[in-house]
């Protein structure tokens, strides 16, 4: 039986970046990955460029395809704004970065392997143990390679929304859960309607309910995707008339901005939202297993954004078991995110709510862009924002019922 001083089950953001924190410090690391990088992973792949201060020794060039400075935003398809992300008054750049998971996730595990972890693809972990000198793991090996077994003072799982480890660990018992689907669709850029660029990022509203549709830039393709973020019961999957919501909503989407789609010859990908739901344990009473990233639904509830939080919550992880502080883990990233996550979701509850109403009164408004760019980015306080936001959206919607109009 192998042993290391840390396991991490998931070789994605929060995985490689929790075991290149640890391997740094010095400690024996086994980063494990169910599939064979690289693999699809199944994401919008939108990222503050904020990012660069937790990866340093990556050049963006490596897993960068375009550079976003620019929100096209419309309700149903139509009553357009195209917004800066940048503020005219201000040099602080916070473009989006757009990437594809499956190179961004390479280069994050190779990255983690060349600062000393081992990197173990095509090891499907079936079950985690505790035991009273450290944490047994057991897996299955790819290709009929047989059982993978190994101990560990620590084991971290990033694992994602409907992970083993948490399962394991009694973790997480209560999750919340929404939903999100996507198509790449081959583009040259130049064809379809003008409006679309690589330095642009369409977002439209209204055409899902509780939710969005999003047309994100790639090198040579499209991400067209719709999420619900309305919290759903289980895994958040077997719901049909959903699916049938979301897959309508891409199809309406790809027609709105004349690209040429085929929807019964597109390749679809469905995956859960892990959304924030509140403070919770996220790592066991003894301290040697923790969870990070999506197994510990890190996801904004208002954007359904996860990637730079993925990231910070494995430097986290990484640090504490590299200090001997694991049992301050679950502290550390409340102290984190829990305010502006608690602030995002008493947001999303009256935005998702009242879209039109938001959509005409706050989306649209000068600067609304950079405004969001600052909090995806987390360079702007969520809980000062949402107060403001929210006094703006109840004024109007008592304007609205002074004048008999239509509520949203």
């Amino acid at each position: 039986m192998k042993r290391y001083d840390l396991v991490v089950v998931g070789a994605g953001p929060a995985g490689s970046c929790a075991a290149a924190s640890a391997a740094r410090a010095g400690m024996r690391v086994a980063l494990l990955e169910r599939e064979r990088l690289p693999r699809h992973k199944t994401c919008g792949g939108g990222i503050p460029m904020t990012i660069a201060s937790s990866i340093r020794d990556l050049a963006p060039g490596a897993f960068v395809e375009c550079v976003v400075r620019q929100m096209r935003l419309t309700w149903q398809f139509g009553d357009p704004a195209l917004a800066s992300i940048d503020a005219p008054d201000s040099d602080r750049d916070v473009a989006i970065w757009m990437v594809r998971r499956c190179v961004f996730d390479l280069a994050l595990a190779e990255r983690a392997a060349r600062l000393g972890a081992e990197l173990i693809e095509g090891v499907r972990v079936r079950e985690v143990v505790e035991e009273p000198d450290g944490v047994r793991v057991r897996g299955e090996a790819s290709k009929g390679a047989g059982a993978w077994m190994a101990r560990a003072e620590y084991v971290i799982g990033s694992d994602g929304a409907n992970g083993v480890v948490a399962r394991c660990a009694g973790l997480r018992r209560s999750r919340t859960l929404a939903i999100a689907m996507e198509v790449e669709h081959p583009h040259r850029w130049g064809e379809g309607r003008p409006e679309l660029s690589p330095q642009v990022m369409h977002l439209d509203f209204g055409s899902v309910p509780y939710g969005y549709a999003w047309a994100f830039p790639k090198a040579d393709h499209l991400n067209v995707g719709a999420g619900v973020l309305r919290p759903l019961a289980g895994t958040g999957q077997g719901n049909a008339a959903l699916r049938d919501d979301l897959r309508n909503a891409i199809t309406n989407y790809m027609a709105a901005l004349g690209v040429d789609f085929d929807p019964s010859a597109a390749e679809w990908h469905a995956h859960p939202l892990p959304v924030w739901s509140g403070r919770e344990r996220l790592h066991t009473r003894s301290g040697r297993i923790l969870l990070a990233g999506d197994a510990a639904g890190l996801v904004n509830p208002l954007f359904g954004d996860g990637i730079l939080h993925a990231v910070r919550s494995g430097e986290i992880a990484g640090a504490c078991v590299a200090e001997g502080a694991a049992s301050e883990y679950t502290r550390r990233i409340h102290d984190r995110f829990a305010r502006n996550f608690d602030a995002a979701r008493r947001m999303a509850g009256f935005f998702y709510r009242w879209t039109r109403l938001c959509y005409a009164h706050g989306v649209k408004r000068p600067g609304a862009a950079h405004t969001a760019a600052l909090l995806l980015a987390g360079e702007a306080p969520f809980p000062e924002f949402a107060a403001r936001a929210m006094r703006r959206f109840r004024s109007a919607l008592r304007q609205d019922a002074r004048l008999g109009h239509e509520r949203p």
